[in-house]
């Protein structure tokens, strides 16, 4: 029985003009395209050398990721600090080098750098999910590689749909869409996007959503995130709530033992009803979030640690940068 997957990927849309958009596309696909020819050792050191200079000269961003790291952990000492943040630099190299290598890829060469075996909780949801067709979210972050994530799922397994808007650029959204379409993976419609995801669960479908970012209040609502209220979108509880959809963490980490990519997960999390809507929306979503957390905790040198997570603020309450 095949299955469709879809991801759910942030909503990022602002004006720019022309030459701005051609000059960003260009030096994209430059910087892809010379990754792309080298063999994938090479493409990854070069990443890691890119972004470690990155790291040092791009003050702006290390002030946010330090700053993150005082919040999420006040116990550790300064250098501590730094060297989570240096392999969260790492890691984004990590993933823009492989990236840059999946125009080359198979489904046997991914198959030897990224471990895709269900582990007993995953595979009985799974069986779960074949024989009740009840909907399953699988609920992810920007942790690990997102991006080989879905790849090779795609080549491994079923193709992946993604519903998304179109990023602010959009030469190199379709340069994007090209990379991550290789073994099927299609774009759902923006429209409409919560009741078509509703529509997917209710069928038996299976659902992937980024919920680690920070949002406007209008879209989400506080809840702890390292012991600090973080602005989180309530659209994943809400969806699941609709559909009644089983909700499974679900991250790509970098295994530094093993030289290669593995899957874990978090708790199995089903949504409740008690008749208080907005409190359940509000417990959900507390619980996708403190999954999230756990794994980060776990593997901190991994997470997104330059975006600002705690920017938006309750009322009355000051700037965190």
């Amino acid at each position: 029985m095949h299955l469709k997957y879809y991801i759910v990927l942030p909503d990022r849309m602002a004006k720019k003009s022309s030459l701005q958009i051609k000059v960003e596309y260009v030096a994209v696909r430059a910087l892809l395209v010379t990754l792309g020819v080298m063999p994938r050792r090479m493409s990854l050191a070069l990443c890691f050398v890119f972004l470690r200079t990155a790291f040092h000269l791009i003050g702006g961003l290390r002030k946010v990721g330090m700053r993150n790291l005082e919040i999420a952990f006040p116990e550790k000492s300064l250098s501590e600090r730094r060297e989570i943040l240096k392999g969260a630099f790492d890691n984004l190299g990590r993933v823009l080098g492989e990236l840059s290598q999946f125009h080359k890829s198979t489904p046997e060469n991914l198959a030897q750098i990224i471990d895709l075996t269900l582990d007993e909780t995953a595979q009985a949801l799974y069986d779960r999910h074949l024989s009740e067709r009840r909907g399953v979210m699988l609920v992810t972050g920007h942790f690990g590689n997102w991006e080989m994530l879905v790849m090779a799922f795609a080549a491994n397994y079923e193709p992946i749909s993604y519903l998304a808007r179109p990023l602010d650029n959009l030469m190199i959204d379709q340069m994007t869409y090209d990379i991550r379409s290789r073994y099927g993976n299609m774009p759902i419609n923006k429209n409409n996007s919560a009741m078509v995801a509703i529509k997917i669960l209710n069928e038996g479908g299976g659902l992937g959503i980024l919920a680690d970012v920070n949002v406007h209040p209008k879209e989400g609502v506080f809840v702890p995130f390292f012991g600090v209220p973080a602005c989180t979108s309530i659209g994943p509880a809400m969806i699941a709530s609709r559909s009644n959809a089983l909700i499974l963490p679900t991250f790509c980490i970098w295994d530094k033992n093993r030289k290669m990519y593995r899957i874990v997960h978090g708790k199995l999390i089903q949504p409740s009803n008690t008749g208080d809507r907005q409190h359940d929306m509000l417990e959900l979503t507390r619980e996708i979030t403190n999954e999230i957390e756990k794994v980060i905790r776990a593997y901190p040198d991994q997470w997104f640690w330059i975006h600002k997570r705690w920017k938006t603020r309750p009322p009355g309450e000051p700037s965190i940068y």
